[in-house]
């Protein structure tokens, strides 16, 4: 029986066993289910002494990473196989689909996103009617390896979705505007590029690694009459916190109509 097992070598099925296998997890203990015979062999030569299959076998805890219209079939087959619990990491698709397919084997849903796949992932989970707190704890040591993990209802997690799920989107349009900006003011585009890539995470280090609130950082570096209080206020005249506010909502809502 494998320890774990991974449906879907696809991006974020890859990444997080890429995750696992840095933080510990033994190579030999794991399975990685994918349909086609060239990824797998892609996969073995990436990540030594796994296992790969063509189908789902018998294991403590399988993650379906595979797209969302093949989750009920893949979680049936999970299930008749044999595995103790099941983590989808599916965009919308719901715990009653996966608790229809599945049966009484406890399910977690995540909601994660792409920075997964650097390591710098966010993630929401949320378990099912017949999953403890074993099984949270399983799932949320899974996706903690490529990144953050919160404990959420169900009902929170078209939320995850629009905040965190499409978040990464907003954040390269933002860097998008600030590199056009600058080659709008007479930068290089790649000098431009390389100044707006490195505030971007400058700026994402220090606010992880601070104390202090966002509103306080950003007042720190804002003095009366400046740079860059002229620049926030071009911001603000634009509606920028409204504009955020409404995509957030936008996404939500349409996590919400897609799921249903």
């Amino acid at each position: 029986m494998a320890e774990l097992q991974i449906i879907g070598g696809g991006r974020m099925g890859e990444a997080l066993l890429a995750g696992l296998l840095a933080d510990g997890l033994d190579p030999s203990s794991v399975l990685v289910v994918e349909a086609y015979e060239s990824r797998r062999a892609e996969l073995q030569a990436a990540h030594a002494g796994i296992r790969v299959s063509d189908h789902p076998e018998s294991s403590v805890g399988v993650i379906l990473a595979v797209k969302p219209n093949d989750v009920p079939t893949v979680a049936a087959g999970a299930a008749a196989a044999g595995v103790e619990r099941i983590l989808s990491v599916a965009a919308g698709v719901t715990i009653s689909v996966l608790e229809a397919a599945a049966g009484a084997v406890p399910v977690v849903r995540a909601m994660p996103n792409t920075p997964a796949l650097v390591g710098q992932g966010a993630a929401a989970i949320a378990g099912g009617t017949h999953a403890g707190d074993t099984d949270m704890a399983w799932a949320e040591g899974i996706l903690s390896a490529v990144g953050v993990v919160v404990r959420v209802p169900e009902s929170s997690l078209d939320a995850v979705t629009g905040l965190s799920g499409s978040g990464p989107a907003y954040v390269f349009m933002v860097a998008e505007a600030m590199i056009e900006g600058g080659v709008l003011m007479g930068l290089p585009r790649d000098q431009a590029a390389a100044l707006a890539i490195q505030t971007l995470r400058g700026a994402a280090q220090l606010l992880a690694e601070s104390d202090s609130e966002p509103a306080k950082l950003r007042a720190d570096v804002t003095s009366p009459g400046g740079t860059t209080a002229a620049g926030l206020l071009a911001l603000e005249q634009r509606g920028l916190r409204a504009a955020f506010a409404e995509a957030i909502q936008a996404a939500t809502t349409r996590s919400r109509e897609l799921g249903a």
